[in-house]
């Protein structure tokens, strides 16, 4: 049993019967993936991960098959293989996992738009890159900033992020080269990643939706923890492959992924700041606040620039302000 932060995974051999009819070799083993009940931080378009895996599946082969949903919980295909966390769990990957990576991205890319589930109401216009990175500016502040307020609002008062932060971002943040949208996943990182006889396959497509290339781009830079010489290297494989995949005009207006990375580093840092409270045990030593506060100053330092913070309080104000908020909030639930 895997449990991540937005499902519990068991995995579990297939006998024969249930292998034959859903057309898997014989005693292979499936990932039952149960929903978790939690507090919205990242934008979910499509409720159905089944839906998108469908699509996904018919056009590249390295990702795990739905084999069937069942509402509340679904079976997919096993990927066996090490997760890319385990090989590499930290610095750089190496030339050929990022080829492999621009590679993903390239047939991702590829996949015909048109057979995609729908999007929500209201959702961006095709190449609508600026109304697309507003969109996400949007989320993050009505719903996640916002939404957290009345539980989180004094801790974020106290740690010196303020009620406009995302609003000044969205004004000093503009004039995006228009390009066309396809399908992301948004969430390709070391720990969704499984290798095998060096071929990659990405899972969890929960967070996947329909939007700017670009932003997929910048998530992967970000939640991969490269290194600056890498981010640069990848970002180049990364256009070469679209080039070659026919999807050059994705690669207009690359400078706006400057953009792309600074939104990534501010809206972490609500989430961050609120997982880093919420870490804290219900009877802490004095190391617990600690660890919380140095996760805490070390998100407000990555979004102090896209930001326009004033300044990364000290370790004394932000374990203060910890214990004034985890005094108050003890018995208080869990984002996800």
């Amino acid at each position: 049993m895997v449990k991540g932060h937005h499902n519990i995974n068991y995995v579990v051999p297939l006998g024969l019967g249930l292998a034959v009819l859903l057309g898997v070799p014989p005693f292979a083993r499936g990932k039952v993936r149960v929903p978790l009940e939690t507090v919205e931080v990242v934008p979910r378009i499509w409720p159905r991960e089944a839906e998108v895996l469908r699509v996904v599946s018919r056009h590249i082969r390295q990702v795990p098959r739905c084999l069937a949903d069942f509402g509340e919980w679904s079976l997919h295909s096993y990927r066996k293989g090490r997760v890319l966390a385990e090989l590499h769990p930290g610095g750089d990957v190496g030339e050929r996992v990022m080829r492999a990576f621009a590679e993903f991205f390239a047939a991702t890319a590829s996949i015909p738009v048109d057979e995609l589930p729908a999007r929500p109401k209201g959702w961006p216009e095709d190449g609508d890159s600026e109304g697309f990175l507003h969109w996400l500016v949007d989320f993050t502040e009505e719903r996640v900033h916002q939404a957290h307020r009345d539980r989180f609002g004094s801790l974020f008062d106290s740690v010196l992020i303020p009620d406009n932060a995302m609003a000044t971002f969205r004004k000093a943040h503009g004039g995006l080269t228009p390009r066309p949208f396809r399908l992301l996943h948004t969430d390709v990182h070391r720990s969704n990643v499984v290798v095998r006889r060096g071929r990659l396959t990405v899972i969890d497509w929960e967070l996947a939706m329909y939007g700017d290339p670009l932003h997929d781009l910048a998530t992967h830079l970000v939640r991969m923890r490269y290194g600056k010489r890498a981010q640069e290297r990848m970002t180049d494989l990364w256009g070469e492959a679209m080039v070659r995949a026919g999807h050059g005009v994705l690669t207009a207006g690359l400078d706006d992924l400057a953009i792309y990375l600074a939104f990534e580093h501010a809206q972490s840092v609500f989430p961050d700041v609120m997982r880093a409270a919420l870490s804290v045990p219900e009877e802490p030593e004095a190391d617990d606040f600690r660890r919380a506060a140095a996760r805490i100053r070390a998100a407000i330092r990555t979004a102090r620039e896209p930001l326009q913070l004033i300044e990364v309080p000290d370790e004394r104000r932000v374990i203060e302000a910890l214990r004034e908020w985890h005094a108050r909030n003890i018995l208080s639930s869990s984002p996800g």
